[in-house]
């Protein structure tokens, strides 16, 4: 996303296809193929996917089409487009570039992981008589992990300088489509060629409403923020290259349905087979890891499969990190004024700072743990656990409700339905989306708030 300062502008996307794919490969990562499996397991399998795409269509799709048009509007940084409309409202964008750089600090890190399990499938295959050593081995070791996480950073750094509409756009529309096939043809194979696989296909996907709970609802909310990417400046920032040609609202609807159908492919992948295996699926974060590593290597021909699965990981990290890094990038080229190199190497610098102390949280830094405040006092989470908190729970919903009363309370609804709407063309604004910004989606936010500090579990 190069800044054409001598215009005053920024450079559109190549094709509508082109911002989708890049678009939904920032939504497709980490959030649907390491996260959503085990949160879909622990919240009761089918109710947890039925509240899931209940909450997608609720607040994803509205909350898209407000970032996507406040960033069209603004056409700049996701400081600057809030402060063209309300000086006093870049609060909201340097909240949001703090959110990302932090999710940057242990996704880089995870995706270091990634890339040493699909290398380790392609080559060898091999992970030794227990896999769980294999991966505790790996992510306590102060060098290893830091290595490989600063490969996947310095790949993005450089492929960001030539900037997102060019090179990235062209790599996004070969990853996405190659994602969803890989995870088609490894769900497929897992579902028919692991003994139990099918029971667990069927807990996975037909719902049982006796399971349903405040805290199924709260982690479903959560995840929808963190898979989709809403609440965190992604959107804001681009929808500054989406052209007044484009649909937001159907697009919004697009993306949110690619990244809905990345997360239950994932699913379909992983829980099947881990029944299959007779595995908990509860192990949270090292699943991926730890188990699948298991699971293939007991599968007929589980090293081509383990292959494809964490190569099909691999690309939707990348297309993730492409528009996070962006965000600090945009930030610090614009607002900042530091241009498009300085941005990148400011950016890089600090997310690899963070990466150096999430990492080490691991192993050497393993006993610092940082203070958490509880309902019933406070508790105390290592630098991953805790950031990971910090963002997905705190400041995400803060900012979808800050996003939502900017929208209502200080642009208007006429300013808010010209740009959305393409000054009718696309039609108008609904009392219901009217409704979901200001009832639906902050009332959705609340109940998150309240159960990241206990007050409702």
């Amino acid at each position: 996303m190069s800044s054409e300062k001598k215009h005053g502008s920024i450079s559109n996307w190549n094709s509508r296809f082109g911002y989708l794919m890049v678009a939904a490969g920032a939504a497709i990562g980490l959030g649907n193929v390491w996260k959503f499996p085990y949160l879909a397991y622990r919240g009761g399998g089918g109710i947890f996917i039925f509240v899931y795409i209940v909450i997608v269509l609720l607040l994803a799709e509205p909350m898209l089409n407000m970032e996507t048009a406040i960033g069209r509007h603004g056409k700049a940084d996701t400081v600057t487009v809030f402060e063209k409309i309300s000086k006093k409202w870049g609060f909201v964008g340097w909240m949001a570039n703090l959110c990302t750089i932090m999710i940057n600090f242990f996704y880089v890190v995870v995706g270091g992981w990634v890339l040493r399990y699909a290398l380790q499938f392609i080559f060898s295959g091999d992970f030794g008589e227990n896999q769980n050593d294999f991966f505790q081995n790996f992510i306590s070791d102060p060098i290893q992990p830091l290595i490989f996480s600063f490969i996947v950073l310095a790949i993005v750094a450089v492929l960001l300088l030539f900037g997102i509409t060019s090179y990235v756009e062209k790599i996004s529309k070969i990853m996405l489509p190659a994602l969803f096939i890989l995870l088609i043809v490894c769900g497929v194979y897992a579902c028919f060629t692991a003994e139990g696989s099918l029971e667990g296909l069927k807990y996975y996907l037909l719902p049982d409403f006796s399971k349903m709970s405040i805290k199924v609802f709260a982690d479903a909310a959560t995840q929808v923020l963190f898979s989709v990417g809403i609440g965190w400046g992604i959107f804001t920032t681009l929808g500054a290259n989406v052209p007044w040609d484009n649909n937001i609202a159907k697009d919004s609807l697009m993306i949110s349905l690619m990244d809905t159908v990345a997360a239950i492919l994932a699913g379909f992948v992983i829980i099947p087979a881990a029944f299959g295996a007779g595995v908990d699926v509860e192990k949270g974060p090292a699943l991926l890891f730890d188990v699948m590593a298991g699971i293939f290597g007991n599968l007929p021909g589980g090293r081509l499969i383990g292959s494809l699965f964490f190569t099909a990981l691999l690309f939707a990290v990348f297309s993730s990190l492409f528009s996070f890094i962006e965000i600090s990038v945009r930030t610090f080229e614009i607002k900042c004024g530091l241009g498009r190199k300085n941005a990148v190497i400011a950016s890089t610098v600090v997310i690899g700072v963070g990466n150096i102390l999430v990492s080490l949280g691991f192993g050497p830094l393993s006993n610092i743990k940082l203070p958490w405040p509880y309902v019933t006092g406070i508790e105390y989470y290592g630098f991953y656990d805790w950031f990971d908190c910090f963002t997905a729970y705190v400041l995400l919903p803060l900012g979808c409700l800050f996003t939502c009363i900017f929208v209502w309370k200080i642009w208007g609804w006429k300013g808010y339905e010209k740009e959305l709407m393409a000054d009718g063309r696309d039609g108008k604004l609904t009392k219901y989306k009217k409704l979901l910004t200001t009832i639906v989606v902050p009332f959705f936010m609340i109940i998150v708030l309240l159960n990241v500090f206990g007050v409702i579990r």
